[in-house]
């Protein structure tokens, strides 16, 4: 019961904590680029100090059996943050997360044609619930008429969804090998593919460096990469595959919460029903209801980074 207890603390600490991430991002003026690199490369480097500490050694028979996948998806990774980050700065925080909770639905859309998955009534109405959603999230029926800065941090929160959404079908196809290795493997190749994308594309000599930002992005790099990844799969190695589903819901609440209050950013009442179908259509896809015990705990295992920003 104790373990429980602090697995499901944990859990919780660390939703709270990606909740926030947007917040930060806001008080960061500097490159995603940067900002994705710093992310993939600390975060890399803190899971590895938390194995070493542990005496574990990352299981490399593994990693080579999976080598192709974990390396593409940690480039997806890398390029998925680039747009979230690039859609906090473009549209209010609740708008880009909750674009950014698309991805489940995305992938009810490509398992049909991937995984010759069969589509549902429950999987359809999941999806033109959650559409309707994004509708209204939008803006679009609002008296006033959406900007176009909204509508391209819109844009960019769907194409971090999507690509968050591949990562996620990656993921179904990778097998025998711990959420940590994985991981490991993931944020290594996210940060270090953006080494060349961040100098290709960046005038380094431009970028002013203030202390806030710096200090801001040691935070996402640790808090919110290692620390959190950290605390993550330490809980779900002994919690229920629904437990997790449900609790990890807290981080989209908490990131709309913390945007009212912090930066006033207040959603219409559209925007509030639009909310309550994407998050509320995703949750009930997830939930494993009517799986057996064995399936749930098999899910639970080969869970990786699915609901962190």
């Amino acid at each position: 019961m104790r373990t429980r207890s602090l697995s499901l603390i944990s859990l919780i600490t660390s939703m709270v904590i990606f909740g926030t991430v947007g917040i930060f991002r806001k008080y960061i003026d500097l490159p995603s680029s940067l900002l994705a690199m710093a992310r993939g490369l600390i975060g890399f480097l803190f899971l590895l100090a938390v194995l070493l500490f542990k005496k574990q050694k990352p299981d490399r028979a593994a990693i080579r059996k999976n080598a192709v996948l974990l390396l593409l998806s940690g480039i997806f990774i890398g390029f998925n943050w680039i747009l979230l980050f690039e859609a906090y700065r473009y549209t209010t925080i609740a708008t880009a997360t909750l674009c950014y909770y698309m991805a489940p639905i995305l992938v009810i859309l490509a398992a049909p044609i991937l995984f010759k998955e069969k589509m549902t009534v429950k999987k359809l109405v999941c999806v033109l619930s959650a559409l309707c959603g994004i509708t209204l999230v939008s803006g679009i029926f609002d008296s006033t008429e959406s900007s176009a800065t909204n509508t391209t941090g819109i844009l960019l929160g769907l194409g971090a969804a999507a690509l968050y959404a591949s990562v996620i079908l990656m993921n179904k196809k990778i097998s025998g090998i711990g959420a940590l290795d994985k991981t490991l493997v993931q944020l290594g190749s996210a940060g270090v593919v953006m080494i060349p994308y961040f100098f290709l594309t960046e005038d380094v000599t431009a970028i002013s460096y203030d202390t806030t930002s710096i200090l801001f992005l040691l935070i996402v790099a640790i808090v919110h990469t290692g620390i959190a990844y950290t605390m993550y799969f330490g809980s779900i190695a002994s919690l229920p595959a629904q437990t997790v589903a449900i609790f990890s819901y807290i981080d989209p609440v908490v990131a709309i919460i913390l945007s009212a209050i912090i930066f006033h950013e207040q959603l219409t009442p559209a925007g509030i029903i639009g909310a309550i179908l994407i998050l509320g259509t995703a949750l009930i896809e997830e939930l494993p209801i009517g799986r057996k015990k064995e399936k749930i705990q098999a899910q639970n295992a080969q869970n990786s980074i699915d609901k962190q920003p």
